[in-house]
């Protein structure tokens, strides 16, 4: 308190302002001086010089240099030079939080490096202080001049007493910077020696809470301080004598019952006596006021009951119902009140049960109502709302979208594989580069837009992966090389539920600003793959579409389909345009006849590193495929070139469900036993399943679509295990197949999608598709059908346009095309959350993710549409049969008609007939003789045996 009038109170040769002070006085009496005590502005710059550490070094120096006279009549370097003065001595503790000791500093990590004061590392928040040499920042001071951190606060430094500097680190940036300087030694002792006293009340802060004693209350004496004649004073007392009354009851009149009668109270004046208020004029009452103190204390009790449940009975009870006799029911019925009550309400009764015919009470109008506008909506309401999209300037640069895949469990977490945007020759020069920066798979979430989740790193670009049926954490994809890859995120599946709950840590909320910049600035984890498949008995090409077999059976190498004990998916399917479809088996392969040197050696070699999980370590670098199919034509030795598949048991999950509501998940059983410990089919006999249909769809390369067989034949000449020739191939693409998908609401109906058309298809019609589209003008790149309504599929564009088909509504063009990009969609992937909150993902050549909203009307079904949509598949197949025999009614016509140009040939020129021509007519009435008799006799009955004279006549 002693030091603030000497701070507003600056000295005349060491305040800064002394300058400005003097030339004031040369203009007017007094005035500079009174400015410089008055204004708000020049405290604050005298301040620093008045503190005790400037001023007993400043004021000595420049008081001998300095005088009025040369303050009056100064040059302008010298005005200069006291204005860069003043700015570099400007005030930069905090004496207006009343801490004058303590310098903010802003500290580099150059800086933090040299003094080794690195924020975290080498002071922490339990361990914030670190001593400095003076000598030490001096000559970091003298090296680095102005860009010496230190320099703002140089004076303070030169002018400290000790040898050693006191730095504190401010986690919570209680003085505005992370670092701060302590300038007194005084201040540097208290910091480092606190008193004990401090410490105590620290723990006692901190919320050490010691155990409670109970003392009793000691009894002491009463020491009056004149309160009880107050309370005499204010007390009431009786100041005359009470009056006295008794009442009697004759002795005979107990007991006796007591009768109540009625009576008027205005006619008998002794059972009612009004006393009604007047004013008294003999009397004169004068009202006193008065202090008076009451205390209301409630009286407490504790009382406590117990009730007695007694044990349960069984009790019946049994009723019937009292009938009239016959002579009350006639005397009832003929009377004229029920007549009466009968032809009142009779009308009302008719008019009630008419309406209950015509249409039903029960009937929800509001309901039917939604219904109904489904039906009759404006073109506003099948829109798809753009909700959200996702890029990465770092990831996605030059790379296009090859797959999505939503994940099963978590809500708004989507994964993205990209690639390269380059051609087959592109490629083949640049392979070099691509070998050093591979395309990562990206994990992205609706709480985060900017930044990934997660990564998992891929040996080559992936062009398709997909999440497994039983486990969500477990991933395959297939790679441009050929090879399968295997990851197991078990580990993150937290990291990607709190990314879901936008849940973080406790301990940014107290960071600075630039600490959660880095931190956000970070790349996400990158997780390696557990193996990769032998790149010597893969796919010679890439593989363009993988998919997982239901956990419910399995296959051995003849194709053969068994039961899965285990319960859990272990087989994949991939197919390349290298003319061949893999069936691989996740389980351990147990070679034969390996030495156990051998075994070590191999072990060593394949010895994963740290971070990479165990779950498929059997499988790395040596997983090859149980069961190859090929795909060989009928007609030529070639071989088709398969790009997309469909498996009819595939698993689909059709009903909505809604996510929101909380689920009890089972327990796979694959954190019980590892997929190395699984035992594969020709250990036990298993269960042939022959329900499991084994054919398959296929779309190849150049536009084909055809079905074929996984089991394998075996040749009979040479004995080896031959693939079944495809069946039921039709040339209805002019480009490749991008999409070849069944049906959620009915298995046997196949969405392709390729070139410039696309086809609808039903499994065993083999004369063609339901619905063929006509070529448009713009290519197809992509296709899905929708989740939650039957005759509802979308369709994208190579010009970023996606056609919304609605077959109920129309079938010879779109219901609607929307605009999503300016560029190619390369994906659309469909997803629900629950029966209010659908998505379809699409994705762009130019790596962009867009996640748009489907409207209610493209979301929501009708009461009776998939019996309409089955209706309408039901009768294309009758017209296709209808066409089929058509075609076969016209090939007969044909034939015939042929036949009759041959005869008419024949003939000999001027209309004689030849002989042999002339017999054979007469023969073949005759045989139609023999035919027409024979049927007559049969319908008359007389016929019971053969006809003897048929065979013989015509010999």
């Amino acid at each position: 308190m002693d030091k603030i009038p000497e701070a507003t109170e600056p000295e005349p040769d060491a305040s800064p302002n002394a300058d400005t002070e003097k030339k004031g006085k040369g203009k007017g009496k007094g005035k500079g001086t009174s400015k410089a005590k008055r204004s708000p502005k020049a405290s604050p710059k005298a301040s620093p010089k008045a503190s005790p550490k400037a001023s007993p070094k400043t004021s000595p120096k420049t008081s001998p240099k300095t005088s009025p006279k040369t303050a009056r009549k100064g040059t302008p370097k010298r005005k200069q030079k006291s204005a860069a003065k003043k700015e570099d001595e400007s005030d930069l503790s905090m004496a207006s939080m009343g801490h004058p000791e303590i310098f903010p500093l802003v500290l580099t990590e150059k800086t933090q490096e040299i003094f080794n004061c690195r924020a975290d590392k080498d002071v922490t928040a339990e361990n914030p202080y670190k001593l400095l040499k003076k000598e030490d920042i001096v000559n970091d001071m003298k090296a680095r001049a102005a860009i010496s951190d230190f320099h703002p606060i140089k004076k303070i430094i030169v002018d400290y007493p000790g040898e050693e500097l006191l730095i504190v680190f401010d986690r919570e940036l209680k003085y505005g910077q992370i670092f701060y300087l302590v300038a007194t030694e005084e201040a540097k002792e208290s910091f480092l020696n606190p008193p004990e006293e401090e410490e105590d009340e620290r723990e006692a802060k901190e919320g050490v809470q010691e155990e409670y004693v109970y003392k009793p209350p000691v009894r002491k004496p009463w020491i009056s301080l004149g309160s009880e004649k107050e309370i005499e004073e204010e007390s009431f007392k009786e100041s005359r004598k009470m009056i006295k009354y008794m009442i009697s009851r004759p002795h005979k009149e107990f007991g006796v019952r007591i009768k109540f009668h009625n009576r008027n109270a205005s006619t008998d004046k002794q059972g009612y006596v009004e006393c009604t208020s007047y004013q008294d004029k003999n009397f004169s009452i004068r009202q006193l006021e008065k202090h008076i103190a009451l205390q209301v204390v409630p009286e407490e009790k504790e009382t406590g009951t117990q009730t007695k449940w007694t044990y349960p009975r069984n009790a019946t009870t049994q009723y019937q119902p009292r009938l009239f006799s016959d002579e009350e029911r006639e005397k009832y019925l003929s009377s004229e009140d029920v007549q009466n009550f009968t032809l009142s309400v009779a009308l009302r009764t008719e008019i009630a049960l008419q309406q209950n015919e015509i249409m039903n009470a029960f009937y929800d109008d509001w309901k039917a109502l939604a219904e109904d506008e489904t039906g009759f909506v404006g073109k506003a309401d099948v829109y798809l709302k753009e909700f959200q999209s996702f890029t990465d300037l770092h990831f996605l640069k030059d790379r296009t979208v090859s797959c999505i895949c939503w994940h099963p469990t978590i809500y708004g977490t989507i994964a993205v594989a990209v690639t390269e945007r380059l051609s087959y020759e592109d490629r083949v020069q640049q392979s070099g580069k691509l070998l050093l920066w591979k395309a990562p798979i990206l994990f992205w979430s609706f709480t985060d837009p900017i930044h990934p989740q997660l990564m998992l790193e891929c040996p080559e670009d992936i062009y398709c992966f997909e999440f497994s049926p039983s486990n969500p954490n477990i991933i395959a994809g297939g790679c441009m090389n050929g090879q399968i890859v295997l990851w197991d995120i078990s580990e993150y599946e937290e990291r990607l539920q709190n990314a879901r709950s936008g849940t973080t840590k406790s301990t940014t909320i107290n960071m600075p600003s630039f600490m959660l910049e880095q931190q956000a600035a970070k790349e996400p984890h990158m997780v390696r793959y557990c193996a990769v498949s032998s790149i010597e008995y893969g796919h010679k090409m890439v593989i363009t579409d993988i998919h997982w077999l239901p956990d419910l059976f399995e296959l051995n190498r003849m194709g053969t389909v068994f039961e899965n004990r285990a319960g859990v998916s272990v087989q994949l399917a991939t197919c390349s345009p290298d003319c061949t479809i893999y069936f691989w088996d996740l389980r351990a392969h147990r070679p034969t006849g390996q030495s156990s040197s051998e075994k070590k050696k191999d072990e060593k070699i394949l010895a994963p590193l740290p971070d990479v999980p165990l779950t498929f370590k059997h499988l790395d670098l040596v997983w090859r495929p149980l069961l190859k199919v090929t795909l060989a034509k009928t007609d030529t030795g070639a071989e088709y070139s398969p790009t997309k598949i469909s498996l009819k048991e595939e698993h689909y999950h059709t009903k909505i469900q809604d996510k929101t509501q909380p689920q009890v998940k089972p327990e796979t059983t694959t954190e019980k036993l590892p997929y190395s410990e699984i035992q594969p089919t020709s250990m036990k006999p298993l269960k042939l399943l022959e329900n499991i249909t084994s054919s398959f769809f296929v779309g190849t390369e150049d536009g084909e679509i055809l079905c074929s067989d996984w089991k394998m034949e075996r040749d009979g000449d040479s004995g080896r295990l031959l693939s079944q020739k495809p069946s039921n191939v039709h040339i209805i693409h002019d480009g490749l197949v991008h999409t070849v998908q069944r049906s959620p609401f009915f298995k046997d109906i196949i969405l392709t999608v390729g070139g410039w058309n696309f086809a609808i298809w039903k499994e065993g019609v083999t004369s063609g598709p339901l619905l063929e589209s006509s070529c448009t003008a713009k290519r197809y790149t992509a296709g899905h059908w929708s989740l939650s309504r039957p005759g509802v599929f979308f369709i994208g564009r190579e010009d970023g346009n996606v056609d919304i088909w609605d077959l109920l509504e129309k079938t010879h063009e779109p219901s609607q095309t929307q605009n999503v990009c300016i560029t190619v969609i390369t994906y659309i992937k469909p997803w629900f959350y629950s029966s209010k909150q659908h998505f379809l993902a699409v994705s762009d050549d130019f790596g962009t993710l867009h996640i748009l909203e489907i409207s209610w009307t493209l979301s929501h079904p009708s009461s009776n549409e998939r019996s309409s949509v089955l209706y309408y598949f039901e009768r294309e197949v009758n017209h296709l049969t209808f066409r089929e025999q058509r075609k076969e009614f016209r090939e007969q016509e044909r034939v015939a008609l042929e036949h009759e140009k041959t005869l008419r040939k024949m003939k000999p020129p001027g209309g004689q007939r030849s002989r042999e021509l002339m017999e054979e007519k007469t023969n073949q009435d005759y045989t139609d003789y023999l035919e027409l008799e024979k049927s007559v006799l049969a319908r008359l009955g007389t016929l019971k045996g053969p006809d003897k004279h048929s065979l013989s006549r015509i010999g």
